[in-house]
């Protein structure tokens, strides 16, 4: 289920279909990369939404998703959206579901009311979510998924790794996959962490393109 992904950094991905190209959060994407069909963004943090990556990956016809503060910095075709917002994009499906912060610490960073948000992706009769930056979020327990990317980045921005493996267990996917540690925030242990603290749930740590930044 996650062989047509390819992980850069943070939250930062590539799907590539038989014959669509989607990116969500890209951010220091390598290499020459492939043009997107469809990217979708979960919020405007810079390791999230990267100006010159979009540029970069841009094509005629691209199609963007994102939160409307986002939406409106872009051009072309655009798709603003909200929590609880259903659209399609280049034939994929999407749910765009809530992302903030609820721990007292890390409200500024992630407020309820800047409507920011997380996906759930249907991508080659797969159903994926997406976290984006997220506290564990009620809401958020009736996701249904049969794959689980959860930010578990050392509790500084986003949810640490029980919190994640908590949500992940009470959504119960097939799979879990961690990111956003080890660049930005947290270290490579948050993963091992995480995967001890989400059994039963199945969980498979990949590895991202570049370095990790924090051990």
């Amino acid at each position: 289920m996650l062989d047509r992904f390819t992980w850069y950094k943070q939250s930062s991905y590539r799907w590539r279909g038989d014959d669509l190209v989607m990116y969500i959060d890209p951010w220091q994407i390598t290499g020459d990369p492939e043009p997107a069909d469809v990217i979708f963004l979960t919020h405007a943090h810079y390791d999230h939404y990267s100006p010159d990556d979009l540029g970069r990956l841009s094509k005629e016809g691209t199609q963007f998703v994102a939160p409307h503060d986002i939406a409106a910095e872009l051009t072309g075709d655009v798709q603003a959206v909200m929590p609880g917002d259903t659209v399609e994009a280049g034939g994929i499906k999407a749910q765009a579901v809530p992302a903030y912060n609820t721990v007292e610490e890390r409200l500024k960073s992630h407020p309820k009311s800047s409507n920011w948000v997380g996906y759930i992706l249907e991508l080659g009769g797969v159903s994926y979510y997406f976290s984006g930056d997220t506290d564990h979020l009620p809401e958020l327990e009736s996701v249904s998924a049969r794959v689980a990317f959860v930010c578990v980045g050392n509790e500084v921005f986003t949810m640490g790794p029980q919190e994640a493996a908590d949500l992940v267990k009470a959504i119960n996917p097939e799979l879990a996959v961690p990111n956003h540690y080890a660049f930005e925030c947290g270290t490579t242990s948050d993963a091992e962490a995480f995967k001890e603290a989400a059994a039963p749930v199945r969980v498979e740590i990949m590895t991202p393109e570049h370095d990790f930044d924090l051990g």
